[in-house]
């Protein structure tokens, strides 16, 4: 892997697209096969039930929920760490609803596996949506569209005819629902947290926006490489329990929106039009420490630094992993 050496980033020496291997012995190997193979069956059953059937019925929000972790507790996902930044351990139940994300709010968490759409919508039921790299706007998708996600192609920009809207339509049209957000705009293996998408900067000055991470002992169960479908299952059915670490951080309130507002409402016709667009410095400036702040946030949750490597590089990365292997 030396040879990708281009692909580590020059301020860290991190490589966020590097796949994770745990080492295995020739025992190890013999048990964790006969695990894989009494698991899958019964993991793609319920999955496809699930994401055909069950998920379309007319049933309580707290009913999808109990299937999903019935999902999750096939693999042995059984035990997840739950804490709020600041808090002490025990005193969960004691915050208040403000301090954790709610119906109203973004939660903005890293992005590495399917199985964090798969934790956020048992724990949030949230709205899911994909970002871009460079783009304001985000794409809605299902629970299952945020899975495939983690595993598809690499995307540098919205594909042909995807729908686009502003996080601000979103938290219109579904007030009662919490809004997902992978800005990242695509997954790493979990080692550093990407550059953000500026989709997080169009969420109105009133809402919370929490920073959630997301990360799993082995860490194997990351997904940075697209399309590795039969790993992926392999490194999560294979071994008796895989854990789950999730961190959440204070809101972040969206100070660049206030600084738009105060553009809009000037008498200067050209000002006017630049703030819409996020045009002027000053503007800029401001959305970027938003993004700043969201991101270094989820750095320290995750014990991790933030890297400048982007959605580019991973295409690059592929492209000559591939071509190697070719």
């Amino acid at each position: 892997m030396e040879k990708f050496s281009q692909f580590r980033d020059r301020a860290t020496g991190i490589s966020p697209f590097l796949p994770v291997t745990t080492p295995l012995s020739t025992v190890s190997i013999v048990t964790h096969a006969v695990i894989f193979i009494f698991r899958l069956p019964f993991f793609i059953a319920y999955a496809a039930s699930y994401f055909i059937l069950f998920h379309h019925l007319p049933l309580p929000v707290i009913a999808r929920k109990i299937a999903l972790w019935g999902l999750m507790a096939i693999p042995g996902i059984w035990w997840v760490d739950l804490q709020l930044d600041g808090v002490k351990r025990g005193t969960l139940a004691d915050q208040p609803l403000e301090r954790f994300p709610h119906p109203g709010s973004i939660l903005a968490a890293n992005f590495t596996s399917p199985i964090d759409a798969v934790y956020l919508a048992a724990i949030f039921d949230p709205i899911f949506t994909v970002s871009y790299p460079g783009e304001r706007k985000v794409q809605r998708v299902s629970l299952f569209g945020a899975i495939t996600q983690a595993l598809g192609p690499v995307q540098t920009a919205p594909p042909p005819g995807a729908k686009l809207v502003h996080l601000k339509d979103l938290l219109t049209e579904y007030p009662d629902r919490i809004i997902a957000v992978f800005p990242e705009c695509g997954t790493s293996n979990g080692k550093a947290i990407l550059p953000f998408s500026p989709s997080l900067v169009e969420t109105p000055a009133d809402v919370p926006m929490f920073p959630v991470s997301i990360r799993y002992t082995p860490s194997d169960v990351t997904t940075p490489l697209p399309g590795r479908w039969f790993r992926f299952l392999w490194n999560l059915l294979s071994r008796p329990t895989s854990c789950i670490r999730v961190r959440v951080a204070e809101c972040q309130m969206n100070n660049a929106a206030a600084v738009r507002s105060n553009g809009v409402s000037s008498s200067n016709g050209s000002s006017e039009s630049k703030n819409r667009k996020g045009g002027t410095s000053d503007t800029a400036a401001e959305e970027q420490r938003v993004l700043d702040r969201m991101g270094e946030a989820l750095a320290r949750l995750s014990r991790v630094k933030r890297v400048g490597l982007t959605m580019e590089d991973k295409v690059a990365f592929v492209a000559a992993l591939n071509g190697r292997k070719s």
